[in-house]
């Protein structure tokens, strides 16, 4: 089953009637490896046909979630129309609020691409040093780090890639290394999706999961971009760049650490993006590698001196590239203010402002039919002999993270 759309215990909905409930089958086939294989068949469908076949990824989904339904039906004895019923129920979850989520960071993009500030927020990076080890620090992993936080599911990688590419990067190369460098961030993606999910999933605490990554993914962090450089130009273009890989790798790791375990997984990679971009970014006006290194082999005359820290930054002026940063801060603040609880509460009609406007209008919730009520947990997965277990849909439109980048979008139109 979907256990996306399972709700919290807040939730007062009635369970829907149910035909039966039907328990879970942890080891339908009697053997572990075979109902192992069995369980994990989608997914080898999913990405085989992607990898091997060329299919598009639509049709590669929905082939994976076909043959999903068909181990759950026949393999694992579930009713029919419960895993239908399932299916659909994760699709609302997949366009809202994950979908969502993707649809205003896309909207804010594609308004800097058009409105030109994305060329002068990528002149003002790639001016601060010719070095495209450096490059590959402040766009792939830095500004990389905070598209995940804000909108994550590919959408950092393609963005980062693109600029790569726009700074003279190899095609080849800027894909790879922009994914390399979407391993650190990616566990608390659009805004934390992954570890909220799994608390939703699993019903374990969603503060301790989050504390849990943050404090093994540091390490990672601090790898990661050694590993880029690494990837780049060997060992030895990591001995000449490696202040700045620590400077990077860092700030981020510190961030990660400290937000995920304070204030939770929603702003670990929008606050740990800009911290390590903005500190890195301080750390290059005062400190140059003794060589630059490109792919391209040609070192621009004007990189062969040190630019003083009173020098302009580029052929853009202070304002323009504020302007053209402004609306990105705008979405930092905006997910910020959404995050914090009281306002959390209050545009989901709760709490001491929960009389402005009903929850049934900002976060109306839906029993899932043939679903909720219908699929019980048993032994090992739950301590009680038998746990049954709700659908329910939640629409908490305003809410959502996604809406928090829909309004900075909003915010951009007049402004850029």
């Amino acid at each position: 089953m979907c256990h996306t759309c399972r709700p919290t215990a807040r939730s007062t909905l009635p369970m829907m009637p149910n035909p039966g409930i039907w328990e879970h089958i942890y080891d339908p086939f009697g053997s572990p490896l075979l109902s192992t294989l069995a369980a994990v068949t989608p997914l080898v469908v999913l990405l085989g046909l992607l990898a091997f076949a060329g299919w598009p990824a639509h049709r590669a989904a929905l082939a994976g979630l076909a043959t999903a339904v068909v181990v759950a039906v026949a393999g694992a004895g579930m009713p029919a129309d419960a895993a239908l019923a399932a299916a659909v129920a994760g699709g609302c979850f997949g366009l809202f609020p994950i979908g969502w989520i993707i649809i205003g960071a896309m909207f804010l993009f594609r308004l800097s691409v058009e409105a030109g500030a994305l060329e002068v927020m990528k002149r003002s990076v790639t001016s601060l040093s010719a070095d495209h080890r450096l490059q590959a620090l402040l766009i792939a992993f830095s500004f990389g780090a905070f598209l995940e936080g804000a909108a994550g599911f590919g959408a950092p990688v393609a963005i980062s890639a693109a600029l790569l590419l726009a700074a003279g990067f190899p095609a080849l190369e800027a894909a790879c290394l922009a994914l390399v460098a979407n391993t650190a961030p990616v566990a608390f993606g659009a805004l934390g999706t992954p570890i909220i999910t799994l608390a939703k999933v699993t019903g374990l605490d969603e503060q301790a999961i989050s504390a849990l990554a943050g404090r093994q993914l540091p390490f990672f962090s601090l790898i990661v971009p050694a590993w880029m450089v690494c990837m780049m130009g060997g060992w030895r273009s990591l001995v000449g760049v490696w202040p700045a890989v620590l400077v990077c790798g860092a700030s981020f790791a510190a961030v990660q650490f400290a937000v995920s375990n304070l204030l939770g997984a929603a702003l670990v990679d929008v606050a740990g993006g800009i911290v390590s971009l903005v500190t890195l970014a301080v750390f290059l006006r005062w400190w140059r590698p003794r060589s630059i290194w490109r792919y391209d082999g040609e070192v621009p005359a004007s990189a062969t001196t040190t630019v003083a820290p009173d020098d302009s930054l580029t052929a853009d002026s202070l304002a323009r590239i504020a302007w053209a940063w402004t609306p990105w801060a705008v979405l930092s603040l905006t997910v910020l203010l959404w995050g914090l609880p009281p306002v959390k509460a209050a545009l989901e009609g709760r709490g001491p402002a929960a009389s402005w406007i009903p929850a049934a209008i900002v976060a109306p919730e839906f029993s899932v039919p043939r679903l909720d009520g219908r699929v019980a947990k048993v032994p090992p997965a739950t301590r009680e002999a038998r746990e049954i277990e709700r659908a329910v849909y939640r629409f908490n439109w305003l809410s959502a993270a996604g809406t928090a980048l829909f309004v900075s979008a909003v915010f951009a139109v007049p402004w850029l």
